[in-house]
């Protein structure tokens, strides 16, 4: 089959019909990897091939990887514009002040949750006299008392939940709790090139996990490199433009950096708009 990235690959892909608990027939997919394990995914695509639907649903997790780590590692979509659009009065939000119920449910709940467990853990041991009875029964009873007005106040607070709508128009919003939105006008075209970007370094990250003992290192690694001065040597006479990395905090690390350099070293690569060549070495004793 065929990746989004275009590369063809041989996987193998088993089918089946599965009836969700709602009674929807749906088509699972599943993937046997070369460790033994299954990746599944669900389709409502009943017509399309399973050649088409199982590239198409990859490049989606590549997305959401992609989105998780940008979130995590970068915040770019802060940096994609400054400028705010408004949102607009039709379109529903979650309604702060069923938010704000919401949370008291849950702290209530919480503390009435810890109360029953305390009360379930207080027991009568050791012998039977009437003073430790009689401070037994009056903790129980004062815990019964609480755990009864905690009762009575998660069963409030859940009706005026129920009561609440939890979304509504933003028109509807009080004025302290409206918002703008950033600007989408350029987000499309952006999100496209760090998509690209993203894979980019994915490949690198393949690469550098050849030299790597831990490879759950390697986009920390490349992140050190992004962070690293370099400096740019031209040389119109060789058609070559050098970069010329500075070495990084262990040496492990500049083996797994020398040999990116020379995989993409191989590739050839001329800077865009130029005639130059991109040559990648990082700097040694002989190259100061």
């Amino acid at each position: 089959m065929r990746l989004a990235s275009g590369q063809q690959t041989t996987i193998k892909l088993a089918e089946r019909g599965t009836k969700l608990s709602n009674g929807l027939w749906v088509r699972e997919f599943r993937k046997l990897c070369e460790s033994g394990h299954q990746t599944a995914f669900l389709s409502t695509d009943y017509h399309a091939p399973a050649a088409v639907l199982a590239p198409a649903m990859f490049g989606r997790w590549s997305q959401e990887n992609f989105f998780r780590y940008m979130r995590q590692s970068f915040n770019l979509d802060g940096l994609v514009d400054y400028r705010t659009d408004n949102v607009p009065e039709t379109i529903m939000v979650v309604n702060p002040a069923h938010r704000v119920l919401d949370g008291e449910v849950r702290k209530k709940v919480g503390l009435l949750n810890r109360r029953i467990a305390e009360f379930g853990a207080i027991n009568l041991e050791g012998e039977i006299e009437p003073a430790k009875v009689e401070a037994y029964a009056q903790k129980k009873s004062d815990l019964q008392e609480v755990i009864t007005r905690l009762n009575k106040e998660v069963d409030e607070l859940k009706a005026q939940r129920k009561a609440t709508q939890r979304h509504i128009a933003y028109k509807d919003l009080p004025a302290d709790a409206r918002f703008d939105r950033l600007s989408t006008q350029s987000k499309h075209l952006v999100d496209t090139i760090k998509m690209i970007a993203y894979r980019a370094e994915t490949a690198m990250a393949q690469i550098i996990r050849q030299k790597m003992s831990r490879h759950d290192d390697a986009r920390s690694l490349l992140r050190a490199v992004y962070s690293t001065e370099v400096d740019l040597i031209p040389d119109e006479e060789a058609k070559t433009l050098t970069v010329r990395l500075h070495p990084l905090a262990n040496t492990s690390s500049d083996e797994a950096l020398k040999h990116l350099c020379a995989e993409i070293n191989a590739t050839e690569t001329q800077f865009p708009g130029t005639e130059l060549r991109l040559v990648y070495e990082l700097v040694t004793a002989q190259s100061p």
